[in-house]
Formats: structure tokens, C-alpha cells, sequence
């Protein structure tokens, strides 16, 4: 057994005589409940019988969630690759083709047991409960409470100027970690994170840089996007709100794994002496991203 690169779950290659290496995945205690686990796993399995490139599930004994001594856990096959090279056009655009071919099977129905993304539960609940900890410093409470306030009030008002945009089955976190490239092109791993929501989520993780080069990004994923389903212009107001509120969680999720021996070694900064500049640098940056959500959001045409 070879422990992988995981922290919300535990995740191990397991060799198996005579055959190929499986990858089994153990879940986090209490994180989500069987119902939501499964539909998660009935989700990837749609996704691969439609012959999109994700890695589902196996099924061992007609099911694909098993237990043992406590832990609820799945077997998937190994699957290699490397990350995406996202500097190319054509890789993105790859990318952006099997992501509305995701989206357009996604939208055949909703997520019954799954969460939605949304301002509070990645926003208000989250940053109200790290108000309620000691985990801030206390001379930044004051500065990081103030920086959110104006944050959350912000997105608020993107939401409002995107408004009644469509809420989908997603991945839910689709950053580079999570798609794996080979000559044959990219698959999709890990759907732990999948939940409801709205399509730009899956999308806003592959830009980066300036908004000129964001803007290239974008049209160059899209292109290949709209080869299987329409993406809605108005989304593009919740780019900023969703990276702000992907902030606002991932100190949350650090901070209510702070029993976890894991991650106390995997994230010193987070928890050990570095603490005060991690916190410092999030006010900072929360007062950048308060700024970009005030201009006006990235367009798909070029300026000159």
C-alpha cells in the first residue's frame, strides 16, 4: 500500500497480486452521508457510461460504497497522467470540450442529497464560524471581520447583477490537481467536491494572470465548450465572487481540520508560528478581491 497526496480523505495505491493497482479511497468521518456519497459515485458512473473521460467508481458486488471498522471507502481503477499545459490554446481548449460535454450531461437532472454552492455555505456560514474560534490572531479579528464584511457584500451584489443563472450538477473543484493529462487528452478525477451550482465554477479554476490573458483563456476554453453546451455570458460576474468566496472556505477547511494530525504537518503556516502572516496576507488579499469585484467583470471580446 502507498499512501497518495490527500487530506480530506485518506487514499492509498493498493497492489494486487496478479493484477493491475487499484486506488482506494477512505472518507472523511462525517463529512458527507452515505446518500450523498452514493450519489456522488452515480454521478461519475453517468458521466463515464456517456463515454466522457472521468474515473468512476468500481463496482465490486454491485456496489460501489463499502465499509470496514467504521470508514466508508471505494475502490477506483489507477489512472496516470500529468497536469494540463495550460499556456497552450489547444490545451484548453481540449479541456473546455469534455467540460461542456460534463455540463451538458449534468443538466439532465439536479443533485437530490448534494449541497449547492452558494453565498452561505462558502460565505456566511464558514466566516461566521471562524469568528466563533480562536484560530485568527486577535489583533486581525478586527481587520479580517471588517475585509469579509465588504466581501461578503460584494459578492451579493454580483450575484445580483449576474441573476437568476442556472444551477447545475458540477464538479465542484476543478482545479489543475483534479484533471490528468495523457497523449490520449485529459480525464477527470476526484468528484468528492461535486455539488449544485453554477456552470462558471468549473470554468473560472483554469484562468489565471491578467484580465487581457484571462480573457484569451476563457474564449480559448469556450470554444470548445460551446461545441456541446451554451454557456451563459452573465456568469461571468460571479468569476471574482467565486474566487473570493473559495478564499473565504479554504481557511475554514484548514481551520476545522485543526485535530488533524495530517494536516498540522502538511500546513505549518496555517497552524504554527507562520499563522500571523497567513492571516495577514488573506486581509490583503480579501481587500484585493473586494477591489476587482467592484470592476466591471472580464469580457470575452479583446480590448485594443
Amino acid at each position: 500500500m502507498l499512501a497518495l497526496n490527500s487530506y480530506e480523505n485518506r487514499v492509498y495505491q493498493v497492489g494486487i497480486e496478479d493484477g493491475k493497482p487499484v486506488i482506494a479511497k477512505f472518507y472523511r468521518p462525517e463529512r458527507w452521508s452515505q446518500e450523498q456519497i452514493l450519489e456522488e459515485h452515480a454521478f461519475a458512473t453517468e458521466l463515464a457510461n456517456a463515454e466522457i473521460p472521468v474515473v468512476p467508481p468500481l463496482p465490486l458486488n454491485g456496489q460501489t460504497l463499502h465499509s470496514h471498522a467504521g470508514f466508508c471507502f471505494a475502490v477506483f481503477e489507477r489512472r496516470g497522467g500529468r497536469a494540463p499545459e495550460l499556456d497552450f490554446a489547444d490545451v484548453r481548449e481540449v479541456i473546455g470540450r469534455f467540460l461542456g460535454r460534463i455540463h451538458m450531461a449534468a443538466k439532465a437532472k439536479p443533485f437530490l442529497e448534494r449541497p449547492t454552492l452558494n453565498l452561505a455555505s462558502f460565505g456566511t456560514v464558514p466566516r461566521n464560524w471562524l469568528l466563533q474560534q480562536t484560530i485568527i490572531p486577535a489583533d486581525l479579528v478586527p481587520a479580517w471581520k471588517s475585509v469579509t464584511d465588504q466581501a461578503l457584500v460584494e459578492i451579493a451584489k454580483c450575484y445580483d447583477r449576474a441573476g437568476g443563472v442556472a444551477l447545475i450538477r458540477l464538479h465542484g473543484d476543478c482545479h489543475l490537481g483534479n484533471i490528468l493529462y495523457t497523449d490520449e487528452g485529459p480525464h477527470f478525477v476526484d468528484f468528492d467536491d461535486c455539488r449544485m451550482g453554477p456552470a462558471i465554477q468549473d470554468l473560472w479554476m483554469l484562468l489565471s494572470g491578467t484580465r487581457e490573458e484571462m480573457t484569451v483563456q476563457l474564449r480559448d476554453v469556450l470554444d470548445g465548450y460551446e461545441d456541446f453546451a451554451d454557456f451563459d455570458v452573465r456568469e461571468l460576474h460571479l468569476i471574482e465572487a467565486l474566487r473570493t468566496l473559495r478564499m473565504i472556505h479554504y481557511s475554514y477547511w484548514l481551520a476545522s481540520r485543526a485535530d488533524d494530525p495530517a494536516f498540522q504537518i502538511a500546513f505549518p503556516w496555517f497552524f504554527g508560528t507562520d499563522a500571523q502572516r497567513y492571516w495577514q496576507n488573506q486581509i490583503l488579499a480579501l481587500r484585493e478581491q473586494v477591489a476587482a469585484m467592484q470592476e466591471a467583470p472580464i469580457s470575452l471580446r479583446l480590448t485594443t
